[in-house]
Formats: structure tokens, C-alpha cells, sequence
């Protein structure tokens, strides 16, 4: 773990029909306090919301960078939203019940992205 409790998390784009290998090259780097478990820890996240950064990361696009945020809503009572402008609620993407999925390598995730598109990711990295 980070000094400051953080865990650095890489999502790659998992299999799908457009790739059928995956693609190393579109996905999300991120940063997020997890529990010993590997579940996203949503009390110390509250003290460490600021520092958890996220970029998306798209073939030939540019980067967007944002925040990891945790939203009332959705199922459960909350959603995890990557949030890349506080002003334009229509840029987040979506996490589905990543609240529930542990995020340890070889692990599955899906994220909803801003035009409703759900794309499955698999867990590359946890430092």
C-alpha cells in the first residue's frame, strides 16, 4: 500500500467482440483504499477522496483525468462513479457494483461509460 493507504489499480479492456484479445491500451488507472479483502473501502475513502485520482486511459484519445467518487444512488444505496468534471454530471462513468467486486488481478469489473455503453475490464494491476 501507498503511504497514504492508497492502492495504484489498473483496469484493461476485457475480451469482447471488438477485441478479442483485450486491449492493454483502453482502460483506467486509479487510485482507492481498499479493504483487506480487495473491496473498494468507502469509510476511508472519505478521508481520502481528494487523492483518489483516475485517468481513462483510450487508444488514440486523450486522457481524461477525474476523481473516484462514491454517489448516492444505484444499487445497494450508492454507485462508484468516475467523475471527470464536478459542473457536468453527463461525463461520469459508472462502475457496476464495483462496492461489491474485488479488485485483485485476474478479477472482472464492468464500467458504464458517459454515452450508456457497459464495457467489462479485468483487474491488471493492484500496487
Amino acid at each position: 500500500m501507498t503511504t497514504d493507504g492508497l492502492k495504484h489499480i489498473t483496469l484493461t479492456l476485457a475480451r469482447c467482440k471488438e477485441f478479442p484479445e483485450g486491449s492493454a491500451t483502453r482502460g483506467y488507472s486509479f487510485r482507492a483504499p481498499l479493504k483487506p479483502d480487495g473491496t473498494l473501502d468507502s469509510e476511508a475513502w472519505k478521508d481520502a477522496r481528494e487523492q483518489c485520482a483516475v485517468r481513462r486511459f483510450w487508444d488514440d484519445e486523450p486522457d481524461q483525468h477525474g476523481l473516484l467518487v462514491l454517489r448516492a444512488g444505484g444499487a445497494g444505496g450508492s454507485s462508484w462513479v468516475f467523475d471527470y468534471n464536478p459542473n457536468v454530471p453527463s461525463d461520469d462513468e459508472t462502475g457496476y457494483r464495483l462496492g461489491s467486486h474485488r479488485f485483485v488481478p485476474g478479477e472482472y469489473v464492468s464500467v458504464k461509460d458517459d454515452e450508456g455503453e457497459m464495457n467489462t475490464f479485468v483487474v491488471a494491476s493492484v500496487e
